[in-house]
């Protein structure tokens, strides 16, 4: 691999509860999606397609909630959302909430979000299982190209956001160098690189996060496309034993 491509679709409208969003992204691409090539989709359009959007004024807080919000002045509603989409609260400070959600991620608010979700009082969840949507959606691409579903999250120790694959149909998640040689002959025992990661982080860098872009279409990482869909983004899953800072 000596170059990659990264384009970002135009031309997707707003995406609703029930849209055919494989249609949206086949149209968008035209004729120009191909076996080896790499689409990343934002989550966001994924969960809305898929009805994965809450309307606030349906949402009744429990105690949790209420005490959550009141420590950390939220709306309680908001909390109950994010509650019901985590698994465990692994930290509360500071008006932030860090959640496992049910599929494993560790991030803010479970992943809950507030920003183009459609309307007021609106709040987009995660998709409840981004591995299916992105094979859903391989299957229904003209070409079959493999499909990652990203969404941004923090990183412990470092500034800012970062988008991260959630969902992967069709590409190695993971390249396991430990056991090889480096170019000075020392064996690797540590490096395990995150192409799925990488690809989604790649692909937000033109998407931009207020142009109505969310699909970004990799070309050059043919080597890393496979037949089969694959483990999935569980596969970059670190396990809660092996959690350094439960």
């Amino acid at each position: 691999m000596a170059a990659l491509e990264a384009l970002a679709l135009p031309g997707i409208p707003e995406v609703r509860p029930g849209d055919d969003l494989a249609a949206l992204l086949a149209s968008a691409a035209g004729d120009d999606l191909r076996g080896g090539d790499v689409l990343v989709v934002a989550h966001k359009v994924v969960s809305k397609a898929e009805g994965a959007v809450v309307a606030l004024d349906g949402v009744r807080p429990t105690a949790r909630a209420r005490f959550l919000a009141d420590e950390h002045g939220k709306d309680p509603r908001a909390v109950q959302v994010v509650l019901d989409q985590s698994a465990s609260i692994v930290r509360a400070a500071g008006g932030v909430l860090i959640c496992r959600t049910r599929h494993g991620f560790v991030c803010a608010n479970a992943g809950v979000d507030a920003s183009n979700a459609g309307g007021p009082d609106r709040l987009v969840t995660l998709p409840a299982d981004p591995d299916a949507s992105a094979r859903a959606l391989r299957e229904a691409l003209p070409g079959r190209p493999a499909v990652v579903i990203s969404d941004s999250f923090g990183r412990a120790w470092r500034h800012g956001q970062c988008d991260v694959a959630i969902g992967i149909a069709g590409l190695a998640p993971l390249e396991d160098w430990r056991g090889r040689t480096d170019a000075a002959g020392r064996e690797l025992s540590a490096t395990w690189i995150a192409v799925a990661d990488e690809a989604a982080a790649a692909a937000d860098l033109v998407r931009g996060k207020d142009a109505g872009l969310p699909a970004v279409r990799l070309r050059g990482l043919e080597r890393f496309v496979t037949a089969e869909h694959g483990p999935g983004a569980g596969a970059l899953v670190r396990p809660v034993e092996e959690d350094l800072f439960p």
